[in-house]
């Protein structure tokens, strides 16, 4: 017998093929473990199946995991930037999503967005299960190792791969931005992916949250010059606004 609780949960996963706990107990007005209890059940029954942090429908048995601490840390200032970057695609637009949990924010953007219809390339699992038979999103999904905190392939297969690619745009984020360095990097496998995307895409935007400005560096992925935008948030100093108007660097303020 199901509740009305247990009904919503399955109509929101029809519509969308993914749930989170977090979502439905807001929606619903109810803790979240009465939702995790209501999960498990529906799993018992074999109505749906459950990831972390929340459910899939029945049948699509691929569960993607990450750090959620990753993933969840300035969660609100990544989905403003997410829909703001959401506004620079326009309709039938070839994008690269890169593997950062911003680029993760942005698909489910564009997931909830059917009016433009957008061939999407990432190397990111997480955005590609967001992306998966969404009808207004042609998903292409890079080949190479998985790895990573946040579950992308990468690699030279990877490489490989995407320079047999072409995009209009790509949205990428970055470890850091210093403003005389450029996009910095901590990890070589995701620095060489960056600089791939970088060449065979016209224009491209760095969607960065406002705690990623300054600090060192140790790899460099590019310069600043070759960034078409920053989207950031209203939190960055005034310092680095000042550094971006010297420099030229056009920036967004969300």
């Amino acid at each position: 017998m199901l509740n009305k609780r247990m009904e919503f949960i399955l109509e929101e996963l029809e519509e969308k093929n993914s749930i989170r706990v977090t979502d439905i107990s807001k929606l619903l007005e109810c803790s979240e473990v009465t939702v995790r209890n209501d999960i498990q059940k529906l799993e018992e029954m074999g109505l749906l199946n459950r990831v972390h942090g929340g459910a899939t429908k029945a049948g699509a048995s691929v569960a993607v995991f990450y750090n959620s601490e990753t993933v969840n840390k300035n969660a609100d200032k990544k989905q403003l930037i997410a829909q703001k970057a959401y506004e620079y695609i326009d309709d039938n637009d070839t994008i690269i999503l890169d593997d950062a949990s911003t680029s993760y924010y942005l698909a489910k953007v564009i997931k909830e967005n059917p009016g433009k219809h957008v061939l999407v390339i990432t190397n990111s699992l997480m955005a590609a299960g967001e992306l998966s038979n969404v009808k207004h999103v042609d998903l292409f999904l890079l080949g190479g190792q998985v790895g990573g905190k946040l579950s992308s392939t990468m690699g030279d297969v990877t490489i490989k791969n995407l320079e047999e690619c072409h995009a209009d745009k790509a949205f990428i984020s970055a470890h850091g931005v210093n403003f005389d360095a450029g996009i910095t990097s901590i990890g070589s496998p995701q620095m060489q992916i960056k600089k791939t995307i970088l060449k065979v895409s016209k224009e491209v935007y760095l969607l960065v949250d406002s705690s990623k400005f300054g600090g060192g560096y140790v790899l460099t992925v590019s310069p600043l010059s070759e960034i078409k935008k920053i989207i950031t948030d209203s939190e960055i100093k005034k310092e680095y606004l000042e550094m971006a108007r010297q420099r030229e660097v056009a920036i967004d303020i969300v």
